[in-house]
């Protein structure tokens, strides 16, 4: 029995070390943003913090959205004796090791806005990895291997998730948080040396010359070479396309312990089931965009990622229950999944490789800018106003007339599923199913023929 050709040619991608630095990027990259999305969520909702003060904190990931501000002096400087890429990635995990720490200190506990500090140090190393990270996968993937490469990360990423949103919860139902807290810091000190092992790109020409060519050359080169318009609306579908998504997500954690499961429940079960989805997910978004390319992936996986959201307005009106627990989890696991394996190899067409940390930390921030502002309301959104809610918060809600006893679990999903239909819309302009991908016009590729 012969193996179809669109297997045959998965397989023969995989077989490349390039696929194993894919992977090590993707936990990488992944950890410190669980610690951000579920870690720090379920130790705040074990101590005296409050929803709202929960939802808050997803503020700590503005830095994603502004990467692209830093992200130059990253590509034209590099660490001493250390590669223009994996110095910075060395330089990022040691801090975020440091950070780690530091949540073992009467410091953070003392007040949320103390833990904001020390939670935005971790969501600005953790952007500030990404941008090197992601400069990094696209140069040495060539264009054939953009569709698996970026599976294996997504893959990688989320099975980051397992150690701080999994087996750290599961940890904590034992032993005190400080010492969880710990053992963190332990995963991002192994990354640091991990990166020495690497070897550095060496498979792109352009290196920038000047400060000004750091600067000016990326912005410019992305909102001219196919128009201002163009650029604007690429930036608006990356804005929209996983914003149910995001919402949806925001507050998991505090989710599923609200609906009766256990530390351990959400610990093992959540992210166990979370496993096989994300492994078959990878698997399935791989092999199906060899075939179907980055155009027609965007719009089969986006509706499997917008049909996944229903899957929690099932489980907040069923509650706990284990079965129904693990179906929501695992479409959603495989949904989110296949939404950003599409993106990711979408936006990794769009970067030149003379600017590739630039543009990549460009088109990423418009992907991370609605999980972090709309997910810095969700909390209000479930749960309404607190009597000293800020100004600013009031005047939003007000905006969206949601009620002063917010919406509830079951009618927040609806809103996020309702969410994610504008990127759906936007699809038809920027990846026509029988048309031609927007934006990718005039890049520079990557050679076919990278040392295996």
């Amino acid at each position: 029995m012969h193996l179809s050709s669109s297997l045959q040619q998965f397989i023969h991608h995989l077989a490349n070390k390039r696929m194993l630095i894919c992977l090590f990027l993707g936990f990488t990259s992944g950890f410190p943003y669980y610690v951000l999305a579920q870690y720090l969520p379920g130790w705040m909702e074990d101590s005296t913090f409050t929803l709202q003060e929960i939802g808050l904190i997803t503020l700590a990931q503005l830095p994603f959205t502004w990467k692209f501000i830093w992200a130059p002096l990253m590509e034209k400087f590099k660490i001493p004796l250390m590669g223009r890429r994996k110095g910075w990635i060395f330089v990022t995990q040691v801090v975020l090791g440091l950070l780690m720490l530091a949540l073992t200190t009467p410091f953070a506990s003392a007040s949320s806005n103390n833990l904001m500090i020390i939670a935005f140090g971790i969501g600005f190393f953790s952007a500030s990895a990404d941008v090197v990270i992601d400069a990094y996968r696209r140069e040495i993937l060539p264009d054939s291997e953009l569709g698996v490469g970026n599976a294996f990360h997504v893959n990688a990423w989320r099975l980051a998730g397992l150690v701080p949103g999994g087996l750290a919860l599961v940890m904590a139902d034992t032993i005190d948080w400080t010492w969880v807290h710990i053992f963190l810091a332990g995963f991002c000190a192994t990354a640091a040396v991990i990166s020495l092992i690497i070897p550095e790109p060496d498979n792109y020409e352009y290196k920038p010359l000047t400060f000004i060519q750091s600067v000016v050359e990326p912005f410019k080169n992305f909102f001219l070479r196919s128009g201002i318009k163009t650029a604007l609306l690429i930036m608006a579908f990356l804005f929209f396309y996983k914003l149910g998504d995001n919402l949806a997500t925001a507050l998991a954690t505090p989710f599923y312990k609200q609906m009766g499961f256990s530390w351990t429940e959400i610990g093992s079960t959540v992210k166990l089931t979370g496993l096989w989805a994300m492994i078959a997910g990878t698997v399935i978004g791989g092999v199906w965009m060899i075939k179907l390319g980055i155009k027609r992936s965007l719009w089969v996986f986006g509706v499997f990622q917008m049909l996944s959201i229903l899957g929690f307005v099932w489980l907040s009106s069923v509650g706990d229950s284990l079965p129904v627990l693990f179906v929501v989890v695992s479409a959603e696991y495989i949904g989110v999944g296949l939404g950003q394996v599409a993106v990711l190899a979408y936006m990794s067409k769009l970067s030149d490789l003379r600017f590739t940390a630039t543009q990549f930390a460009l088109l990423s921030a418009f992907v991370s800018l609605p999980r972090i502002f709309a997910g810095s309301v969700t909390g209000y959104l479930v749960r309404g106003k607190e009597e000293d809610s800020s100004e600013w918060v009031v005047t939003i809600l007000d905006w969206l007339q949601i009620p002063a006893e917010g919406l509830g679990w079951v009618n927040f999903f609806y809103v996020c599923f309702f969410a994610a239909i504008p990127g759906m819309l936007i699809l038809f302009k920027i990846a026509p199913w029988n048309g031609h991908l927007l934006g990718c016009e005039k890049i520079q590729s990557v050679k076919e023929d990278a040392a295996e």
